[in-house]
């Protein structure tokens, strides 16, 4: 977001809550607050525009938590706000499409604290909110390459399993359109055009880089963290028809291969 807004005369600010993470942010062009301890009260009083990509826990929206009142008491003149969710707030539909107008019905707790803080969100008056329900997020230093290189990726089957992606940039140039349209109370999916089996990218993966194909490894009997195994308990394909309609996107990466090809000729 702020290699495509700064050029155009934007100030972003961007927060973090790792000090480490300070140089990295300012490198972006943008000015990095490491929060807490720093101030966001100033910073909040002057800015047009709230992008919260925060994640929330069990005990709520940490955001909400520590500046709610003041987001409530300036939200009359914030011209845009976007709040980034998942697509698991749709929960588990067997493979099948889900939409915009689908029913929130999720399947885990991280799905359901979600749902909790689109609603927490949604309560505040007057506020210009924008809700963005993103599928599983890859761009650079962020994708199976890494895994495949050093042999310690695996190709995880389970039968009839899929899963909706989207590229980082495709994530900014989505922000950017709902910002120069903005419709307070929409909510879009952010996803690509082929959600796929998750064993198919491990492939694929492994052929852009010349490398052999992991083996497969039956769900049932794989090796997975509590976090990894609820992924797979969550099974969908998602539709992105409102973006394209709605705010005229075009995706730069509208499948896993043309994301994929453009980070190996990257790196």
């Amino acid at each position: 977001m702020a290699a495509r807004l700064i050029p155009q005369g934007w100030r972003v600010i961007g927060t973090t809550r790792d000090g480490g993470a300070a140089d990295e942010i300012r490198n972006t062009g943008a000015e990095p607050l490491v929060w807490p301890p720093g101030d966001c009260a100033q910073a909040l009083d002057e800015a047009t525009h709230l992008l919260i990509s925060v994640g929330p826990t069990a005990a709520g929206d940490p955001v909400l938590d520590r500046l709610g009142d003041q987001i409530a008491r300036i939200a009359p003149r914030l011209k845009w706000v976007g709040y980034l969710s998942t697509t698991a707030v749709y929960g588990d539909h067997g493979g099948d499409w889900v939409d915009e107008t689908t029913p929130p019905n999720p399947a885990s707790k991280r799905g359901q604290w979600r749902m909790d803080a689109e609603a927490a969100w949604g309560a505040i008056p007057d506020l210009a909110l924008h809700i963005f329900r993103l599928a599983g997020i890859y761009g650079p230093g962020r994708g199976p390459f890494a895994k495949v290189r050093s042999g310690t990726a695996r190709r995880i089957i389970k039968p009839g399993q899929v899963f909706s992606r989207i590229h980082v940039a495709d994530i900014a140039q989505v922000l950017a359109a709902s910002i120069a349209r903005p419709d307070p109370g929409a909510i879009y999916n952010l996803c690509d055009d082929d959600p796929a089996p998750p064993q198919d990218v491990i492939a694929h993966a492994a052929e852009l880089l010349g490398m052999p194909i992991p083996p497969a490894i039956p769900f049932d009997t794989a090796d997975l963290t509590p976090m990894a195994r609820s992924f797979y308990g969550e099974n969908k394909r998602v539709r992105n028809d409102r973006i394209k309609d709605a705010l005229g996107v075009e995706l730069i990466y509208p499948g896993y291969r043309e994301g994929l090809a453009a980070l190996v000729a990257s790196s």
